[in-house]
Order: C-alpha cells, then sequence, then structure tokens
C-alpha cells in the first residue's frame, strides 16, 4: 500500500501497489482513457489501455464521477509523458464514494467562485492544490512560531477562553450565559499572561483563540481569530520586547522561505525576508505623514486601515516591508500599558507590515498604586479586577509582551486579498456556519 507521493520514490523500478485519492479529471480517448488520481501531495496517472485491461474494469473506471473517493491497485510503470515519470496500469479499483453530481465547486476549474461559495463548500475548496497550500504554510508558521520561543527560553500555556471580564473594553465582548452568571469569551490572554509573570514562569506565550464582537466586515476583520500571544518579565524598556517579537518573525520568515518552498512554489510566491533591525517610527511621524496627504486626522485618533496603507506605501517605496509604530498617545492604549512619565505618550507599539498592523505590544505598567490609577483614569471599576491586581500586590517584576494575529500575519506573508483565506471556517458579523 502506498499514497500517491510515495509513488513516485518508486519511480525506477516497476512494481504493483494501491494508490488512493480523488478522481481529479478522466479522458476517454476511445482505446485508451487516463484517469488523472488525486491526494493531499500530489497526482498520478491511471492509464488504461482498452484492450490490454479488464473490459468492466476499463468501463467502471471510466464512468466515474469527478472528486469520487476511490483505492486504485495496479502496475507501476515509468513514463517520461508524466509528471511524476511514472504511470500506473490498473488490475482493480475499490469505490470508496461516488461523488454527486454537480460539484458545489469545481476543483480545477479555470472559473473563479466567489467567496461565499467557497467558504460554504469550505470542504471541497481545500481540495485544490493552492488553497490547501495556503494551510500547509499557515501550519508551518505555527510550527515556526513555537519553535523560535521555546529555543528562547519561552513556556507554552493556555488560558481560559471563558472569562468574568475583558482585556480591552466591553465594546467588543461577547457574552455568554455561564450557569445563570454573565460571563465573555475572551479578547485576548492579557490579564492572565500578565500575571504568570508575578508566578516564576518569566517567559510565556500562547497561540490560541482569541474573539471580538467587531461590527465590521472588512477583509482584515473576523470576529474569531487565531492570537499568538507572548509576555517576559525582567525586561529594562519596551525595546526588549521589540527586539525579541523581531527575532521571532525573522526565524519565521528565514524557515519558511526554506521549508515551505514546495507550498510557496504551487502559490507562486516568494517570502522576501526583510533586514534587521526593523525601521522604528513613531506615532507622531506617521500621523504627520498621514495628515500631508490629506487624511483628516488629530492627535490620538487610530491610523485606521487607510492611514497604515498610506504609511506601508511610503515605507514600501523605501524597500521596508516590516517596521515599527512607537510613542502612541496614552489615551489610545489600554490600562496595562505603562505611560512615559510627563508626556501624554506611553511604552506601547504596533508592527505593521505591507501597510497593515499584525501586532501591538509594549511595556506593562506593574507598579500596583499607578496600575491602580491607570484603571480609574480609563473609567473603569478596580474591583472588576480584584484577582489580577492581586498579582501585583506581591512583587510583580517590569514585564511586557505583545499579541499578534496569526492569521493576518499568513496572509501578509502570502499576499492574500482577505485574511478569511487563512481561516479554515472564519467567524464574522455574517457567517456562523459551517
Amino acid at each position: 500500500m502506498t499514497s500517491i507521493r510515495d509513488s513516485g520514490n518508486i519511480s525506477k523500478e516497476d512494481g504493483t501497489v494501491t494508490v488512493k485519492g480523488w478522481v481529479q479529471d478522466i479522458r476517454n480517448l476511445g482505446g485508451i482513457s487516463f484517469l488523472t488520481l488525486r491526494d493531499r501531495h500530489g497526482t498520478i496517472q491511471i492509464t488504461m489501455p482498452k484492450k490490454k485491461i479488464d473490459p468492466e474494469l476499463f468501463e467502471s473506471l471510466t464512468k466515474l464521477s469527478r472528486e469520487s473517493a476511490v483505492a486504485v491497485t495496479g502496475e507501476v510503470k515509468e513514463s517520461n509523458q508524466t509528471a511524476l515519470g511514472v504511470e500506473l496500469i490498473p488490475s482493480s479499483f475499490e469505490l470508496y464514494n461516488e461523488a454527486a453530481t454537480p460539484l458545489p465547486l469545481g476543483v480545477i476549474d479555470k472559473v473563479n467562485a466567489e467567496m461565499d461559495t467557497r467558504l460554504n463548500n469550505r470542504f471541497m475548496d481545500l481540495r485544490k492544490p493552492e488553497v490547501r497550500a495556503v494551510f500547509e504554510i499557515r501550519s508551518m508558521a505555527i510550527e515556526l512560531i513555537s519553535e523560535a520561543m521555546i529555543k528562547n527560553g519561552f513556556v507554552n500555556v493556555s488560558t481560559p477562553k471563558i472569562v468574568a471580564s475583558g482585556a480591552e473594553g466591553g465594546a467588543t465582548l461577547f457574552s455568554v450565559d455561564y450557569f445563570g452568571k454573565q460571563a465573555y469569551l475572551a479578547q485576548s490572554p492579557q490579564l492572565y499572561k500578565q500575571m504568570l509573570m508575578s508566578s516564576g514562569l518569566d517567559k510565556v506565550f500562547e497561540i490560541g483563540p482569541a474573539f471580538r464582537a467587531e461590527h465590521s466586515n472588512t477583509n482584515r476583520h473576523v470576529t474569531e481569530f487565531a492570537s499568538f500571544d507572548g509576555e517576559m518579565a525582567w525586561i529594562e524598556k519596551e525595546e526588549d520586547v521589540m527586539a525579541m517579537i523581531e527575532e521571532i518573525v525573522d526565524h519565521v520568515l528565514v524557515q519558511l522561505k526554506e521549508r515551505g518552498k514546495e507550498h510557496l512554489d504551487i502559490l507562486g510566491k516568494d517570502v522576501v525576508v526583510p533586514k534587521r533591525p526593523y525601521p522604528v517610527l513613531t506615532y507622531t511621524e506617521c500621523l504627520r505623514m498621514v495628515v500631508d496627504m490629506g487624511l483628516p486626522l488629530k492627535n490620538g485618533d487610530d491610523l485606521g486601515t487607510e492611514g497604515e496603507k498610506l504609511v506601508g506605501d511610503v515605507m514600501a517605496e523605501k524597500g521596508n516591508e516590516l517596521y515599527f509604530i512607537a510613542e502612541y498617545p496614552e489615551e489610545a492604549k489600554p490600562f496595562y500599558i505603562m505611560e512615559k512619565e510627563g508626556t501624554d505618550l506611553s511604552f506601547s507599539f504596533d508592527l505593521d507590515y505591507k501597510g497593515q498592523e499584525i501586532s501591538s505590544g509594549g511595556q506593562r505598567e506593574h507598579r500596583y498604586p499607578e496600575l491602580l490609577k491607570r484603571i480609574e483614569k480609563k473609567g473603569l471599576d478596580p474591583k472588576d479586577f480584584d484577582q489580577y491586581l492581586d498579582a501585583f500586590k506581591y512583587g510583580m517584576p517590569p514585564h511586557g509582551g505583545w499579541g499578534m494575529g496569526v492569521d493576518r500575519l499568513v496572509s501578509k506573508i502570502l499576499d492574500l486579498p482577505n485574511v478569511r483565506e487563512a481561516i479554515l471556517f472564519p467567524r464574522d458579523m455574517s457567517r456562523l456556519t459551517p
């Protein structure tokens, strides 16, 4: 028994094998027919000379509907007419499941389907090699993130996704009934990873789901996404955090370029690895830049999609795909971000990639009295954060961290037009199934 990929490994000798996959296409030329069988790793040609194989077998194979799931057993022959260098002359086959017709979505058809049609039939959409390659790259990126984090001494953790309060504010919280109590889906692991900085686990990371009830249907927003979060203690300044996330992203890009070549080739993509260190712009510089280009923003405003794109265009002209934007006004950042004393700024940053924010982070406020002031300044009640605040009463070290959208990272690496392209079963305001 062998897979289609394995059949390529015996191309120098004849042998009997069984290959399993989906019927991609059938060409009946009268005296000879060809069936293309596909699995995750590629395709193999089943060659059927009408006079050399059993007539009933010939009839059955040539009448199969496209995308039927089958196993074909036969003799492997060398061939200079196929991409694998081999073909299979069938002696028997097993039909696992015949595909209904018509197909809800073409797999090899050149006609492009609408995004909704593709997502409604995601199981079929993923049979396309170029769609599946996106998720091979995504899987590899997550593995590389973990690899780099563990190499740098981080511990992989898992934090609750059903919580009593939000880390980012109430406007984007999904409410759930928790045995008669009010609870929420976690926007991020922010409060938990900070609490862990007081535990002795001084470097932690998590890759898990996060939820934002954002009323937005843009090509960059979804309501459930994969978040890569890191937190590290005993830092001296926010630049320590920036240097770490830069190292992680660089590792992902360098290794994807090498290890992901097979999948990148299917997509016709190459990974550009930017020079380090990444440039650092200030929020004030970026604000001035976009205002000069006609965007009506004032100090404290979020740069937004349009502003980020304008900055990205300017940076692209300078040859910079990845860059930091730092020193945001403290009023624009959450309560846990440290203020820059004597200014209206904060020790915070975003990491932008090709004109889009993919990560936010900064130095946290670790001093208990100042943290209380920050909470109250944001109009929040400290009593709602009692257990979080307890961790700051008994020796909380200086610390900082970041959150990064894995879906956005993959989208920007591959230049996908919509973040939903990088999510198997996306959730947004209008999509709750499949």
